[in-house]
């Protein structure tokens, strides 16, 4: 499980309304392109190649929970599953967090895996949002 780095702009989009945590469809992509928190949007990232399971634009993340805590909000993120399938599947090192819903597919955050993987045919790899660490705001 690696922790979830928050982009610099996600402050300002939720603030000017453009992220929808609860009802956006949000997406997990995956990328071996090196990420930093200055990356805003999905076209500034690019994702591996879209073969063997691998479909462009990633996986769709479902919201496990949503709560209020005081002057806080918090989201918890189920769980992506990504499967290569007639043949290896990246390699990727980051999986990165998007709302799919937003016109420019603004990114949220991603998680650095420390290293590149490769998957064989038929192996799972799982992004797993740490329900302790999911999106706080406030």
């Amino acid at each position: 499980m690696a922790s979830l780095v928050f982009v610099n702009t996600l402050a300002e989009s939720l603030a000017k309304g453009l992220h929808k945590l609860t009802t956006d469809a949000l997406k997990v992509a995956l990328t071996n392109d090196p990420m930093t928190p200055v990356k805003a949007k999905l076209a500034d990232v690019t994702q591996i190649a879209a073969t063997n399971g691998y479909t462009a634009g990633g996986l769709p993340v479902t919201v496990s929970a949503s709560a209020i805590d005081g002057a806080s909000f918090k989201v918890g993120l189920g769980d992506v599953t990504f499967t290569a399938s007639g043949g290896a599947m990246g390699p990727f090192r980051y999986a990165v967090l998007y709302n799919d819903s937003s016109t420019d597919k603004l990114l949220i955050g991603y998680a650095d895996y420390g290293l590149s993987y490769s998957l064989p045919a038929s192996q799972p790899f799982v992004v797993d949002f740490d329900p302790a660490a999911a999106i706080t705001v406030g």
